[in-house]
């Protein structure tokens, strides 16, 4: 198997993993919502997952090319945010570092004003919900920066492009170490996603419902995955740990779930976010350049 294909691999395991965490307000197994399915969202990462991986592509490139094929493969935007999150990271596991993050700073350090013409024409193919008109580097225009500037003019209001300003400080200070946690103490995969989709979601606002709602919803929103995560964590540290109730939460965490897609609040970074960590961790093992990652 060649290095895309592992890379390739890798995307659609970590998309796949991802459905099958009871994620409130995201999509997944336990439920559809906000007019998606979790079988979109499987079509849209076998669609992606080709283009994302091209060997030696440059980012603004496979974000493009990942985001046609996702059109193609769904006809709507499911997966912008995990594709502006992933190109990086795919394009870093091909680089002859000792480590993936290093080798994540390298790529953004090179990125330049083709990658933001580029993800500029991605961004306005997939019209993620709440886009609107900015000032500087609106993506309805030619792009006059690299795609890192572009990034760090929105990054004070957008979680994802953060990433792109800070190296990916979220995925490796935050989600693989909460990855890590819970898998140190045996739990199952779903609830290892569960736990690290809920780290991101109670460790600040969600900026795809501050987008579209406001930062009052989304501290709202904030506050309650604090509640759920809280549980979590007693669980997980608790030497009673393996007879806690698991069904209770479960009622619990779908009732959340119910209640923030009536209301059709999806929260979309943190979910973007989780993938992406998922995906540093294959890559991490799968790759010899990146074994020591993470």
């Amino acid at each position: 198997m060649s290095e895309a294909e592992r890379i390739a691999d890798a995307f659609r395991g970590a998309c796949r993993a991802e459905l099958t965490a009871l994620k409130p307000g995201n999509v997944h197994v336990f439920a559809d919502g906000h007019r998606m399915t979790a079988e979109q969202f499987v079509r849209s990462a076998d669609a992606a997952a080709v283009p994302l991986s091209a060997h030696g592509a440059r980012v603004g490139r496979r974000i493009l090319d990942a985001v046609e094929a996702t059109h193609g493969a769904v006809g709507t935007n499911t997966n912008l945010g995990i594709i502006l999150l992933c190109a990086p990271l795919a394009a870093a596991a091909e680089a002859d570092q000792a480590d993936l993050r290093s080798a994540v700073a390298a790529v953004l350090d090179d990125l330049d004003t083709p990658d933001a013409d580029l993800a500029f024409r991605a961004i306005v193919r997939a019209a993620p919900a709440g886009l609107g008109q900015v000032e500087r580097h609106d993506v309805t225009r030619p792009a006059l920066v690299t795609l890192r500037d572009a990034m760090a003019d929105a990054a004070d209001r957008d979680r994802v492009a953060r990433q792109y300003v800070t190296a990916y400080e979220d995925i490796f200070d935050v989600g693989l170490p909460a990855l890590a946690t819970a898998a140190a103490r045996d739990w199952a995969e779903e609830w290892i996603i569960v736990a690290t989709y809920l780290g991101f979601l109670a460790g600040f606002p969600d900026s795809h419902i501050v987008r579209k709602y406001g930062a009052a919803v989304a501290e709202e929103v904030r506050k309650t995955a604090k509640k759920f995560h809280a549980d979590l964590q007693s669980a997980l540290h608790s030497s009673l740990q393996p007879s806690w109730d698991r069904s209770r939460l479960v009622d619990e965490l779908l009732a959340w779930d119910a209640e923030l897609k009536a209301r059709n609040i999806n929260p979309g970074t943190s979910a973007d976010l989780t993938v992406a960590t998922l995906f540093a961790r294959r890559l991490a093992t799968i790759l010899p350049s990146a074994r020591n990652s993470g």
